[in-house]
């Protein structure tokens, strides 16, 4: 039987379990920590927006395009999704689940190549980052024989 990894991600933490086959249960393989996910946007730059000259009377400031928690938590996707395509490659998985919230789901998938995000048959928009191990058995219950 093909091995089966488990991802739980969030913004800022993730475990990738492996699950070997029926009755197997869940090893941890790895944990992933993104502490700059946890800060707050002010802290995460160093200067105020730019001011730039415009004609008329307003004034003019220059804004980012994303906010810095948003930056930081693609940058852990992308990490994340680098060590989804290693696997891949590696054949050290057959299939994958993921886990996460819906907003970094959404992330996520966006950073994923298509064979990778191919592999992933299952998504649960939930953060279980902070679950035991066996409630997270309990929700892999509908596709997985832990």
């Amino acid at each position: 039987m093909a091995i089966t990894w488990v991802l739980v991600a969030n913004a800022s933490l993730a475990k990738l379990y492996e699950h070997m086959g029926p009755n197997k249960g869940l090893k941890l393989v790895k944990e992933l920590i993104h502490p700059e996910s946890r800060l707050k946007n002010s802290e995460l730059v160093t200067d105020r927006a730019g001011s730039m000259a415009t004609v008329g009377n307003g004034q003019g400031a220059k804004q980012a395009q994303t906010l810095p928690k948003e930056h930081e938590a693609k940058v852990f996707a992308q990490e994340l999704a680098q060590e989804l395509y290693k696997g891949r490659t590696h054949n050290a998985y057959g299939r994958a689940i993921v886990f996460a919230p819906p907003s970094f789901m959404g992330i996520l998938n966006g950073v994923l190549d298509s064979p990778t995000a191919q592999m992933i048959t299952d998504r649960f928009e939930k953060d279980y980052t902070k679950s035991p191990e066996p409630q997270l058995r309990e929700r892999l219950a509908s596709c997985l024989f832990v």
